[in-house]
């Protein structure tokens, strides 16, 4: 990655996430302060960080040059934020970024005066987060990755590459702050491609051996694991799971079809992450949230992993291939 070599990039995302080195009453450094948090884990998220870093230097921004980060990882841990979000208020961190919808949040409960860039899969002004997309109020602006309202393009997905299946399994993590929305919007997409769904819970990596055990009791014929950031931090162990019990499963990021999953749909997640690097570059000169207009995702990728598939026995129809944007052979 241009400006920050590898090595030092990931010691930045791991030693950055461990410690916290600004003792309160400490004096202020005369560079500004950016603080991430994220409901998930370091490690899964590299790459979207990266994405932010550069849109960062994009805009001039250098970390531990003339930018200093403050990253906060939840770590799945949803009841964390607070906590989190309030330390980096303490530490007065310039800029507030906030990945994921109960991130932000707990971000926009902790400060009403400090700038916040989020990124949300979920509808930014049903959820709350803002009450108009084009004018943001007050201190909170960012990207609308529009991860949970593409569920009913995913399920009539699936549907093409398993015309036959009737009933659906759904992975859905209860402790997600948007679960309950979240699961009616699913439902009412089901309900419209003609697919019965049951939703089976997961809070913790312990809950997906029990969930998989459910999928292959109850003989649903596919999944479709829900947006949430832990699920995303967690993608490699669903992904193995997938593929140990045999089941056709639908993603919401490219991340894990190229992990091994069979076929997703959604933004581009770096994509994004990098705007909000560039968001915060324009907020640390000055411009105000409540002038930069929420920004969605222009375009959707569809990818499917045809290895995955022949694994599984599964014929993926050729007009489907010919409107996926990554196909992993």
């Amino acid at each position: 990655m241009s400006g920050m070599g590898r090595r030092e990039f990931i010691k930045l995302l791991g030693g950055a996430a461990t410690a916290w080195p600004v003792a309160a009453g400490a004096q202020k450094t005369a560079i500004p302060v950016v603080g991430f948090l994220h409901q998930g884990s370091s490690q899964p998220n590299a790459h979207p960080m990266e994405a932010f870093l550069r849109g960062l230097q994009d805009n001039g921004y250098v970390a531990d040059q003339n930018v200093r980060l403050e990253l906060r990882w939840a770590d799945g841990e949803y009841d964390r934020l607070g906590v989190l979000a309030a330390d980096l208020v303490r530490h007065q961190v310039t800029v507030i970024v906030a990945a994921l919808l109960p991130a932000a949040r707990a971000a926009k409960a902790a400060t009403t005066t400090i700038p916040i860039v989020f990124v949300s899969g979920s509808d930014p002004v049903e959820s709350g987060l803002v009450t108009s997309l084009n004018r943001p109020t007050e201190n909170i602006t960012g990207m609308s990755l529009f991860s949970v309202p593409l569920i009913a393009k995913r399920l009539e997905l699936l549907h093409e590459v398993i015309p036959g299946t009737a009933v659906a399994a759904v992975l859905v993590n209860p402790n997600n702050p948007n679960a309950e929305s979240n699961a009616r919007g699913i439902d009412a997409a089901a309900r419209a491609v003609g697919l019965r769904i049951e939703f089976i819970a997961a809070t913790s990596e312990q809950d997906f051996s029990t969930a998989f055990a459910t999928i292959i009791k109850q003989q649903f014929r596919a999944l479709v694991v829900s947006a949430d950031g832990f699920f995303a931090s967690r993608r490699e162990q669903l992904v193995a799971l997938a593929a140990r019990h045999a089941v056709p499963t639908m993603y919401f990021q490219r991340e894990f079809v190229a992990a091994g999953g069979l076929i997703s749909y959604g933004a581009n997640s770096p994509v994004m992450y990098r705007q909000a690097g560039l968001y915060t570059g324009r907020i640390l000169k000055g411009a105000r949230p409540a002038d930069l207009p929420v920004l969605q995702p222009t375009k959707f990728e569809l990818a499917v992993n045809l290895r995955t598939a022949k694994a599984l026995g599964l014929e993926i129809p050729t007009t489907l291939l010919a409107r996926a944007d990554e196909v992993i052979e």
